[in-house]
């Protein structure tokens, strides 16, 4: 069962935060989802936001200012949170493993696998949470930053059947290649499941059927780590139907998230009203 924490009038729709416990990571999860004006009347196109290393569904509910133009399209956003949290659930004194960087994966190894299941959270556990809610189901796109690019882009290709489109700024594009990743995937998974939970292998092996849309700054800091070239030759070697933008100047902060906001929400609205 759904337990609300907090409601707040937002772009004459609601922002609020729930809290409920998942089978899946076996602890209570938190959540945050905008409500347009228009769930009042019935169920509205739903866009996930999936975020980054560090972050809790906090950050980008309250930094993207994601509320405002979804409230102009008419479409929810739903905030997860990026990990397992609480007593008992395993964690690393590192920022980039563990509580805070659950990498969107089903952990197979010792200690994390009993709570680290964020595929089946994301993807099974929040589901029937929803199913209470004024949202579509059957109208769903995903996006993401950083950790989040990651995962919203391997759901996407591994689930284009249930998101129309997906978007991811600043994503960690290759990470069986990366510091962000061979850390990560090492401690949750063995190695033969890594190319699954790998962005740039994934748009080589099958692509995305839907739209695409990525945006990167040029000035980001993380760039080494991130490997945006990966995807970028992934998707043109493929002849991937979408966008990949370099952004002049921009780093990895919620100033450029936020900057183009509407741009993503613009995009994901055309597919879930088409």
């Amino acid at each position: 069962m759904l337990k609300l924490i907090s409601e707040n009038r937002a772009f004459d729709g609601v922002q609020r935060v729930y809290s409920h416990r998942s089978e899946a990571c076996d602890c209570d999860m938190t959540f945050g989802l905008y409500l347009p004006a228009e769930a009042a009347f019935g169920p509205v196109p739903l866009l996930t936001y999936l975020s980054g290393l560090t972050c809790t569904h906090a950050n980008a509910m309250e930094k993207s200012g994601a509320q405002r133009w979804a409230a102009e399209e008419g479409i929810a956003v739903l905030f997860p949170d990026t990990s397992p949290r609480g007593e008992g659930v395993p964690d690393d004194e590192a920022y980039d493993l563990g509580q805070g960087a659950g990498f969107y994966v089903n952990a197979q190894n010792a200690p994390w696998l009993s709570h680290f299941k964020m595929w089946d959270y994301i993807t099974k556990d929040l589901h029937g949470a929803l199913a209470e809610l004024p949202v579509d189901l059957e109208r769903q796109s995903i996006t993401g930053h950083s950790m989040g690019g990651h995962g919203a882009l391997t759901l996407a290709m591994h689930m284009p059947e249930r998101y129309r489109a997906v978007s991811a700024f600043a994503p960690i594009a290759n990470p069986t290649q990366s510091d962000w990743g061979i850390k990560q995937l090492g401690a949750y998974l063995p190695q033969t499941e890594w190319a699954n939970h790998d962005a740039s292998l994934l748009m080589a092996e099958r692509g995305f059927a839907g739209p695409v849309l990525i945006d990167q700054g040029t000035e980001d800091q993380f760039l080494d780590l991130l490997r945006p070239e990966s995807l970028a030759h992934a998707m043109t070697a493929r002849r991937q139907a979408g966008e990949f933008r370099m952004q002049k100047g921009y780093d990895h902060s919620y100033y450029f998230v936020s900057t183009f906001m509407a741009d993503h929400i613009a995009f994901h609205a055309e597919a879930l009203h088409g």
